[in-house]
């Protein structure tokens, strides 16, 4: 849909200009002089505020004539890793026991360069690395099988049992035969943009978007709470929770199912259940919530508490709007929030 409101297609220019990267997926520009449409980080030289038209969605900018852009590929990354990243995982996957080499990506027409820079902007390593993390998150589920440690080690391509408790140590803290915590962390892809889940054996510890500024600071709670370290790799939790998530997007899913291992205080986690309780479609203010949990009084402590939730989405706690029905901070991002609970009202009614 076009967007003919000029206030809030003035917002969207600035958020263009600042290349927000929490506006990824909300709006679409057309650039009436160039003929090509973006999204919010495109990198290209900036429009004039009047060459541009905004757009929720990228079907009716190709419907309005515009092309996607070359540089900022919005049909890819706005909702999808760009496909090379595809290509390159879909390797890792086919052979998670054996290391993908710069050759192997080159044979298959794909560049080294380009998928190190990608895992570097997007994960904080190397796609090196990211491997010798999911090389060693196969071998610990291997050894929680009961299979010994020498048969684990040189069954996922290490060529001693001392390289093979190096790099345990050093990723998890622990050598292969110790039984110890780790958090695996997935990064996957909605319309709104990258998010990261983070999973321990139990559940779902962590959803956010990628760009969430108080990650890096969750993450460090997270290690500190659960005394284990974060490494990249996916489990029946992390399936489970893009699985929904997809469904969730789709308009298809309403409620969820991933299990959750959410450390807190007691009254945390009653803030964060009362969350949950909020109904889909539906939004509530911190005095509801407070009064909804027995703690009327605690308006402060509630949206302290909302405010720690590290699970977006599944632990609503954009649901949670002013009293005058404006829109209350939120982790994501304002744009992001108005989308979601826009998004939930669309879908109840449409199934009224």
């Amino acid at each position: 849909m076009k967007i003919t409101d000029n206030t809030q297609s003035d917002i969207w220019y600035q958020a263009l200009l600042n290349r927000a990267e929490e506006f990824t997926g909300v709006f679409f520009v057309g650039v009436k002089t160039t003929g090509v449409f973006c999204i919010s980080v495109c990198r290209a030289r900036k429009p004039k505020r009047e060459n541009v038209e905004f757009y929720t969605d990228f079907k009716s900018a190709l419907d309005a004539g515009f092309r996607p852009c070359k540089v900022c590929r919005p049909t890819e990354n706005a909702s999808t890793a760009p496909d090379f990243i595809e290509h390159a995982i879909k390797l890792l996957r086919v052979q998670p026991k054996e290391r993908v080499s710069d050759t192997e990506l080159r044979q298959n027409g794909i560049s080294p360069e380009r998928v190190r820079r990608w895992f570097l902007q997007n994960h904080g390593i190397t796609f090196q690395a990211f491997q010798r993390m999911q090389r060693v998150n196969v071998a610990l589920q291997e050894l929680k099988t009961g299979r010994s440690t020498t048969e684990v080690a040189f069954d996922n391509g290490y060529g001693s049992l001392s390289g093979f408790g190096y790099t345990c140590k050093k990723l998890t803290g622990s050598s292969p035969g110790t039984r110890t915590e780790i958090i695996l962390i997935h990064r996957f892809t909605t319309p709104l943009g990258p998010m990261f889940v983070c999973a321990t054996e139990r559940g779902v510890c962590l959803l956010e978007f990628v760009d969430r500024r108080a990650l890096e600071t969750e993450f460090r709670d997270l290690q500190h709470l659960f005394n284990a370290n974060i490494i990249a790799g996916e489990n029946a939790h992390t399936r489970q929770a893009e699985k929904e998530m997809g469904e969730y997007f789709a308009g298809v899913r309403q409620s969820f199912d991933v299990a959750l291992d959410t450390p807190g205080s007691e009254f945390q986690r009653r803030v964060w259940e009362g969350l949950q309780g909020i109904s889909f479609g539906d939004t509530a203010h911190y005095q509801a919530l407070a009064t909804e949990i027995g703690k009327p009084t605690a308006v402060r402590a509630v949206a302290s508490a909302n405010g720690a939730n590290r699970v977006a989405i599944v632990i609503p706690c954009h649901r949670i709007i002013g009293k005058d029905g404006s829109m209350a901070g939120y982790g994501g991002g304002i744009a992001r929030k108005a989308w979601l609970i826009s998004h939930e009202d669309k879908i109840r009614k449409a199934h009224l």
